[in-house]
C-alpha cells in the first residue's frame, strides 16, 4: 500500500488513527455519513484527520479567533501527520496522495476549525505549484520545509486594482543581470508576514496573461514590506496583509517555470484551491448540522423539544440534502482534477460555485435554528457562519465560477 499513498499512511501505525472518532454521523450508516463511498484508505485518513481536528484545534477554535492567533505550532504537528503537502511527490517529503483524498482531509480538518484549515489548504496550493512547476534544484531546496511547514507560503495574485480581473495585473519585475526587480503591491494575502515564501504574479512582458510569470520570494527579501493586519468578519485564526514590493531583487534562478507561464500557473493552482476551500465549506456546514441536531434534541419550547417540530424537521432535512449534494460535486471535480478530464476546470467551478454557496446557507440556517444562541460567540455555529462566508469570495469569485461554467457549455 505504500505506493499511491506513501508516508501517509505510516501514520496509521500511530496511537492518534486507533482513538475512535466522536462525531455522530461518521461510519454510522446515516445518510450524511462523510464516509460514505470512499476506500478503507481514505476511511482512515478521515479518521486521523477528524482527530487531529477535534482533539487539537475544535479546542482552541475559538481563542484563535478572538485572539487572532495563527497557530502555527498546531499546523506544524498537522504537518507531521503528512498533511503539509498532501498532494505533493513523495521523494521532497510529500504525502503523495490523490485530490479526491486531499478533499477528505480538508472537510475533516475544517470540522475543528475552518480559518486554519484553509490556510493550511493554501499552503497545500504553494507546495504543489512548485512541486508541479519547478525545477529539481527548487523541489529539492524548497519543498521538504513547506512538507513539514517550517516554512510556510503564501500565494500572491490578487492585487489592490486587480482582484478577479488578475490578468490585467500590475506588478513588475523587471531583468537586470542575474535579478529580477520586482515592484508592486498584492492585496488580501493569507499568512504573510509569517510566510518564509511568497509565490507572486508579476508582469515580465507585456499585457495581458501571456506576460506574467511566476517568482519564488523568500521572506527577507530586501523592499518586501507589509501593510496594517486586515481585520476580518472570519479568518482570524491567519493574518491577512498587502504585501509590497520596492526595487525587490529576486534571483533569476528563482523563477517558476519559463517567463510567460505564470498565469497559466495561477490558474492550475486555483483549479485545486477551489476544490480545497469548498472542502473547507463542507467541514464547516457539517459540524453546523451536528451541532443543529443536537440543539433540537435538548431545546424545549412549547412543552417539547424542538426536533418534534415539523418546520425544523423539513429545515433540517433541506441542509442535510445540501450538504450531501455538496460533498458529491466535490468529490466528483476532485476525480476529474485527478484523471486531467477535459472538463474539471468547468467542474471544479461548478462545486465551488454550488458548494461553498449552499454550505454558508446550512451554516446560516443552523445559527437562526439556535435562537438568539446562535448569536453568541459562545457557541461555534456563528464562527462557522463566518468563517465560511469568505469563500464564496476567494479563490475566485463564485461570480467568475458562474462566468467560466457559461464559457464551457457555451463554446
Amino acid at each position: 500500500m505504500a505506493g499511491r499513498f506513501g508516508k501517509a499512511l505510516l501514520l496509521l501505525s500511530s496511537p492518534a488513527a486507533a482513538i475512535s472518532v466522536r462525531r455522530a454521523s461518521v461510519l454510522t450508516g446515516k445518510s450524511i455519513d462523510a464516509s460514505y463511498g470512499l476506500s478503507s484508505e481514505q476511511k482512515e485518513f478521515q479518521k486521523v484527520a477528524l482527530d487531529f481536528a477535534q482533539n487539537e484545534m475544535f479546542p482552541n477554535m475559538r481563542r484563535w479567533d478572538e485572539e487572532e492567533n495563527f497557530p502555527v505550532d498546531t499546523m506544524r504537528k498537522a504537518a507531521q501527520l503528512g498533511f503539509g503537502g498532501i498532494y505533493v511527490r513523495e521523494d521532497v517529503g510529500g504525502s503523495g496522495l490523490t485530490r479526491l483524498d486531499t478533499s477528505v482531509i480538508f472537510e475533516a480538518l475544517a470540522t475543528g476549525c475552518v480559518s486554519t484549515t484553509a490556510y493550511i489548504s493554501i499552503h497545500n496550493m504553494c507546495g504543489w505549484m512548485v512541486d508541479e512547476f519547478g525545477t529539481e534544484e527548487q523541489r529539492a531546496s524548497i519543498i521538504p520545509q513547506l512538507c513539514t511547514m517550517e516554512r510556510l507560503s503564501s500565494y500572491c495574485l490578487t492585487e489592490p486594482s486587480a482582484g478577479s480581473d488578475a490578468a490585467n495585473l500590475m506588478t513588475t519585475a523587471t531583468r537586470k543581470g542575474d535579478h529580477y526587480i520586482l515592484n508592486g503591491s498584492k492585496a488580501f494575502i493569507s499568512g504573510a508576514g509569517s510566510s518564509g515564501l511568497y509565490l507572486v504574479m508579476c508582469r515580465t512582458g507585456g499585457p495581458g496573461p501571456k506576460g506574467i510569470s511566476c517568482l519564488l520570494v523568500d521572506g527577507d527579501t530586501p523592499g518586501l514590506t507589509l501593510g496594517g493586519k486586515e481585520k476580518k468578519v472570519g479568518w482570524n485564526s491567519q493574518p491577512t496583509h498587502i504585501v509590497n514590493f520596492e526595487d525587490s531583487p529576486v534571483p533569476v534562478t528563482n523563477l517558476l517555470g519559463e517567463e510567460g507561464q505564470g498565469f497559466n500557473i495561477a490558474m492550475r493552482g486555483l483549479n485545486g484551491g477551489r476544490i480545497n476551500i469548498a472542502s473547507c465549506s463542507l467541514g464547516a456546514a457539517w459540524s453546523s448540522i451536528e451541532l443543529t441536531m443536537q440543539h433540537l434534541k435538548d431545546r424545549v419550547a412549547f412543552g417539547k423539544p424542538l426536533a418534534s417540530q415539523q418546520y425544523l424537521q423539513f429545515k433540517l432535512a433541506e441542509m442535510c440534502t445540501d450538504l450531501v449534494a455538496s460533498r458529491l460535486m466535490i468529490r466528483q471535480a476532485a476525480h476529474s482534477l485527478d484523471i486531467a478530464a477535459p472538463n474539471h476546470v468547468s467542474l471544479c467551478s461548478m462545486a465551488k460555485l454550488f458548494a461553498t454557496d449552499k454550505c454558508f446557507d446550512v451554516c446560516n440556517a443552523a445559527l437562526q435554528m439556535h435562537g438568539g444562541y446562535g448569536y453568541l460567540k459562545d457557541y461555534p455555529v456563528q464562527q462557522y457562519m463566518r468563517d465560511c462566508r469568505v469563500h464564496q469570495i476567494l479563490e475566485g469569485t463564485n461570480e467568475i465560477m458562474r462566468l467560466l461554467i457559461a464559457r464551457d457549455v457555451l463554446s
